[in-house]
């Protein structure tokens, strides 16, 4: 019989739509600069490759109503990201290997502490200060279905105004892509969300912001941070 030193925590899980189901969060990868916009926005060009960054699992908000304005931040921006499930893994996968790994698809918003991650990226340092704080992966439900179009919208608005508008056909690297470099790099197993990048039009939000990501056929999350 295993013996903890104190009661181990709950495992992070994300509603399934349409099941009592719970999805357990293994672990959150993230791509950066995956549309060709937002990168150039983000001061890259085109020949810069998308890369990856992680979020611990317990960053997930999932169905979250209320998100906390983070300490330590006067910058906190948005970022509307498809986010792929997986429901099995491995390493050095091919593209056909990693689709069939995929479970289902949410919505979520990466949440960054933008004048943290500069600051850091500056002085050569760790981004986790800036990404990967408490609260800062909202996600909507997992839908289980086929991959999305590629003409589905992605989009975000803050009070209303819509800020952030793309196409999942607009990914430089598309799922099966992401999945099989991100299998490169971790042995990716069950449990496994990718956030997929961000188009371009990312900004700040504040405490009273209703904020509203949707993409078409996946779903909507929609959350006010407090």
């Amino acid at each position: 019989m295993t013996t903890y030193a104190f009661p181990p925590h709950a495992i992070p899980t994300v509603p399934v739509e349409g099941s009592g189901a719970l999805f357990p969060v293994r672990r959150i990868l993230c791509v950066g600069r995956n549309y060709a916009a937002h990168r150039r926005e983000m001061g890259g060009d085109d020949r810069d490759p998308p890369f990856f960054f992680a979020k611990p699992a317990d960053a997930i908000a999932q169905l979250a109503d209320a998100i906390a304005y983070p300490p330590a931040t006067s910058d906190l921006h948005h970022e509307i990201e498809l986010v792929v499930a997986l429901k099995a893994g491995g390493a050095d996968l091919s593209i056909e290997q990693a689709l069939a790994c995929v479970f289902g698809y949410a919505v979520g918003v990466d949440l960054t502490r933008r004048d943290l991650q500069a600051a850091a990226k500056a002085k050569g340092q760790p981004w986790e200060a800036g990404k990967a704080f408490d609260q800062s992966a909202p996600i909507s439900a997992i839908r289980v279905m086929d991959a999305p179009a590629a003409e589905a919208a992605v989009t975000l608005s803050v009070n209303g105004q819509e800020r952030q508008r793309g196409q999942v056909g607009d990914m430089i690297w598309n799922i099966g892509e992401v999945i099989a470099k991100a299998s490169q790099l971790w042995t990716l197993a069950a449990g496994d969300l990718i956030f997929t990048g961000t188009p371009e039009g990312v900004a700040a939000i504040v405490r009273g912001d209703k904020v509203v990501g949707e993409i078409e056929g996946v779903g909507r999350l929609d959350f006010t941070l407090v």
